[in-house]
């Protein structure tokens, strides 16, 4: 085994909810030497709120972006030289829709311990909310943006669902949020539920899961709000 360590470091999805980071999360955060994150910016922000002593100049800083060839190269030279890194994403857990997981995968191909840490998923959170299958889901990611390839995507993933009972769960810029919801009425059947998980562990958190007919009485503002969406296709 190689001595180097990679902690995979989770990070509030607001702000406000300190409280959902264990503190064993501090513990890692205090042996790490490098940091990997997809925001330097607020992964800095964030780390102080964790531990307000911590003197931010005195680790190397890498953002991730897509984990291009250069930030796989410092990666490795990170890891051949035994040290302990830290990854954040911007929010929830690194790995899981994120690029994080590609500089995991180098971890382990450098023989490296790899360390995920419990935190809070926004993914997870909203399907535990949903009252939807939870022994079979899958995650899409985001929707195509042009208005036919999405109903044809939406069409899509309502039959995989209505095939084996399913929950797919998707996610979408915020600022797209209120479109997306739109064409998710248009163009699933009226007994298909969606469950709309908006800003989740904020004090305004909104988790409500309805069929098609009964979200076309009566549509939440989702503007800016970070949404996870999940949907089950009812029987036909």
């Amino acid at each position: 085994m190689s001595s180097a360590k990679v902690y995979l470091i989770p990070c509030f999805l607001h702000e406000t909810a300190t409280q959902t980071i264990p503190a064993y999360v501090l513990d890692a955060v205090k042996e790490c030497q490098v940091f990997f994150v997809e925001n330097e910016r607020s992964a800095r922000r964030y780390l102080k709120v964790l531990w307000k002593e911590m003197v931010i100049d005195d680790y190397t800083w890498v953002t991730i972006h897509k984990a291009e060839d250069a930030v796989r190269n410092q990666f490795r030279q990170h890891l051949k030289a035994g040290r302990t890194i830290g990854i954040i994403s911007e929010a929830g857990c690194p790995g899981v829709a994120d690029p994080g997981q590609i500089l995991a995968g180098l971890a382990h191909e450098a023989n490296a311990v790899v360390k995920p840490l419990t935190g809070p998923s926004a993914l997870l959170l909203a399907l535990m909310g949903s009252g939807m299958n939870g022994q079979q889901f899958q995650f899409v990611g985001y929707l195509p943006i042009d208005t036919g390839h999405r109903f044809k995507a939406i069409r899509e993933i309502e039959a995989a669902s209505a095939l084996k009972q399913c929950t797919q769960i998707f996610i979408e810029t915020p600022y797209r949020n209120n479109q997306l919801l739109e064409a998710l009425l248009k163009g699933c059947q009226p007994n298909t539920r969606i469950c709309v998980a908006t800003d989740l562990t904020s004090t305004t958190e909104f988790i409500q899961t309805k069929t098609v007919a009964e979200w076309k009485k009566g549509v939440p503002d989702l503007h800016k709000r970070p949404t996870v969406f999940c949907l089950l296709a009812g029987s036909r």
